[in-house]
């Protein structure tokens, strides 16, 4: 064999090697590879958000009338943030919290129950009761979730808990808050886990499927805990440290030495 021919061949090794590599990275890591763009697709789930026990309310009545209203709204605490030196205060509204047995107990109506409601049902709610009972003629209530909240942990660039300003959060933007998955993340093995009525579901999502938009829990609820789990090459890194990091880098350098041997002999053919 001349040595144009072997350098061609190994050149050409070396690029397949390379092509079939780079396919299959790929499939590993697109997303929704399975996606029509040209397929509109109803959305059928309803994500508005439940109240559950131990959520935490923040419930504002207005009136044309202040005095009325006023009854009804719970008192603003000043938090103090900083240090002494710059130290600054901020209000916040107490909220109502849903007790362990899905009720609130809001002035003068009492125990209302609020599990099981959307937060528009129960702003209704709350306003025929004050019209009813002729409290209030026109009452304006609004409503809003203090401690909604979710997790995102694992291989992902930025994991922690992330607060939710408002009433809607898909499995996607929750990891595009988190900084996407790493490399490192197993795109088949996104799991959301969710507790609820003291029962704990653990849903696993691969995203590299359309099928995500039909999970009960693409539309994430409060205190779910998004986990993204390592693929192989992650997990083997955790058996490396800084003992065996030397026999490592000299066991590829052997098979470096190796290859480069294998190519001088094929060349001297």
């Amino acid at each position: 064999m001349t040595k144009p021919l072997s350098a061609r061949l190994c050149i050409i090794a070396c690029w397949l090697i390379l092509l079939f590599a780079g396919c299959a990275s790929r499939k590993n890591v697109v997303y929704l590879q399975d996606v029509d763009p040209l397929n509109q697709q109803a959305i059928s789930q309803n994500y508005e958000m439940i109240i559950h026990r131990d959520d935490l309310l923040a419930i504002m009545v207005n009136s044309k009338d202040p005095e009325l209203a006023m009854l009804f709204n719970m008192p603003l605490t000043t938090y103090q943030l900083g240090t002494s030196g710059g130290s600054y205060g901020q209000q916040r509204v107490l909220g109502y919290l849903v007790d362990a047995n899905g009720t609130i107990d809001f002035p003068i109506l009492g125990l209302i129950k609020a599990e099981g409601l959307t937060r528009l049902q129960l702003t209704n709610l709350i306003k025929e009761r004050l019209i009813k009972e002729d409290l209030i003629k026109d009452p304006i209530v609004t409503i809003q979730f203090m401690n909604f909240k979710i997790s995102v942990v694992g291989e992902v660039a930025r994991p922690g808990s992330f607060t939710i300003s408002g009433d809607r959060i898909t499995l996607l933007e929750a990891l595009s808050m988190a900084g996407d998955l790493t490399i490192y993340g197993k795109r088949d093995r996104v799991a959301v886990i969710r507790e609820r009525d003291a029962k704990r579901t653990i849903l696993f999502h691969d995203l590299r499927s359309a099928d995500i938009f039909q999970s009960p829990c693409y539309y994430l609820q409060q205190n779910d805990i998004v986990y993204v789990e390592p693929n192989r090459a992650r997990a083997g890194q955790s058996d490396i440290n800084q003992n065996n990091s030397v026999g490592v880098w000299l066991s590829a350098v052997s098979i470096l030495t190796s290859v480069i041997s294998l190519v001088v002999t094929i060349n001297k053919k």
